[in-house]
C-alpha cells in the first residue's frame, strides 16, 4: 500500500491527506435538517448528516488527493450509528481510488493490540471464512507500550501489504511533556529527546519491513508540522519511513515549515489538513461560497493548500 500512496501522489502532485474528523457545528444546516427528517434527532440522524458531508467533500476532492484520514473518535461519539458511518466513509473512499489511514491511534499489549491489528488492517476468521473488519489502508499506533504493542500492526502489514504510522512527535502543544524530556544514550554519552529514540526505533521496526520493490518502509512516523526543526532531525534518523504530517493550517503549520519533512526528490511525507478544508466554508477566504456550497470550498482549499507545500518544496528542493 506504499507503493499505492507514492504513486497516487505522483499522479496528482499533491503530498496531501484530508481529515475527515467531522463535527456537527461543521455540517451545513440543509444536510442536517434532511437528516433529521429522516431520523430525527437522534444519533442515526447524527450519523446520516455527517455522512452525507463526508461524501460531499470526497466528491468534490478525490481527484486532487491521493489519501484521506478519518479521524475514528469523530466517529464513535456517535456511538454503533457513527462507526457504521466510518465504515461507511472508509468503503466510499476506496470506491473512489483513495488510500485510507485511519487515524485510531491504537497502543495496547498481546491479544488486544492483535485484534486491534486485526480488526483495522487485517483478517479476522468467522468459522471457515474471514472477513475484512474496518479495512483501511494505514493506521495511527501508540508506540508508548513499545515492541509489544506494535510487533502485531507489523506482523498484519507483512501479512496485508498494509501500513502503520508511529507517533514519534504529534503536533499539539503539550506534547513536549513526555516527548521532549532528555534519555541518557550511554553508548555516545549525551542526553536525547525521548521523540528521537522513538524516531530511532520507528527506523528499527521498518528496516525489517520493507516492500519488495521501493525504498520506504510500510512503517512510518507522525511527525507536527509545529515542530518543523525536530521534523529536519527526524527526517534523517528515519530516511525510509513515510511522514505522516499533522498541524498544517488551522494548528498554525505551513508550507514553508514542511520542506525538510520531504526527501530532495520531494517524496517522503504527506501532510495532513482536517478542519482546515472540510470547514474552509466557515473561514473568511471562503465564506463567499456559502453552506450550500461547502465542498466547492473544500476543493478551493485543496488547490491552495498544494499550492503553498509545493510552492515551498520548489524553493528548497
Amino acid at each position: 500500500m506504499i507503493t499505492k500512496l507514492i504513486s497516487k501522489i505522483r499522479k496528482t502532485n499533491a503530498p496531501i491527506v484530508v481529515g475527515l474528523d467531522p463535527m456537527m457545528k461543521y455540517v451545513p444546516e440543509h444536510i442536517k435538517k434532511a437528516a433529521f427528517a429522516e431520523y430525527g434527532e437522534t444519533l442515526e440522524g447524527a450519523a446520516e448528516a455527517i455522512w452525507q458531508f463526508n461524501k460531499g467533500i470526497v466528491d468534490a476532492v478525490c481527484d486532487l488527493i491521493p489519501a484521506v484520514k478519518p479521524q475514528s473518535a469523530m466517529y464513535e461519539q456517535f456511538g454503533v450509528p457513527g462507526m457504521a458511518a466510518f465504515k461507511k466513509t472508509i468503503d466510499y473512499c476506496h470506491e473512489k481510488d483513495l488510500v485510507v489511514i485511519g487515524d485510531v491511534k491504537r497502543g495496547d499489549i498481546g491479544s488486544t493490540s492483535e485484534a486491534y491489528a486485526v480488526g483495522h488492517l487485517g483478517k479476522v476468521q468467522v468459522g471457515s471464512s474471514s472477513y475484512s473488519g474496518f479495512d483501511e489502508d494505514f493506521v495511527t499506533v501508540n508506540p508508548y507500550l513499545g515492541s509489544d504493542g506494535v510487533n502485531p500492526f507489523i506482523k498484519v502489514c507483512r501479512e496485508e501489504k498494509k501500513g502503520i504510522f508511529v507517533l514519534v512527535k504529534t503536533s499539539n502543544p503539550s506534547s513536549g511533556e513526555l516527548q521532549d524530556r532528555l534519555v541518557r544514550d550511554e553508548k555516545h554519552s549525551v542526553d536525547r529527546p525521548v521523540y528521537e529514540i522513538v524516531g530511532e526505533q520507528v527506523a528499527a521496526w521498518g528496516n525489517d519491513c520493507m516492500p519488495e520493490e521501493g525504498e520506504y518502509s510500510y512503517i512510518g512516523a507522525v511527525v507536527g508540522a509545529t515542530y518543523p526543526e525536530q521534523g529536519r532531525v527526524l527526517r534523517r534518523l528515519m530516511p525510509n519511513a513515510f511522514i505522516l504530517v499533522p498541524g498544517y493550517g488551522a494548528q498554525g503549520g505551513r508550507g514553508a515549515d514542511l520542506a525538510h519533512f520531504f526527501h530532495k526528490d520531494g517524496l517522503g511525507a504527506i501532510v495532513n489538513s482536517s478542519r482546515g478544508i472540510i470547514a474552509a466554508y466557515q473561514q473568511e477566504m471562503y465564506s463567499h461560497y456559502g453552506e450550500k456550497a461547502y465542498a466547492d470550498a473544500s476543493r478551493a482549499a485543496v488547490l491552495a493548500m498544494r499550492e503553498d507545500i509545493m510552492s515551498a518544496l520548489h524553493q528548497v528542493h
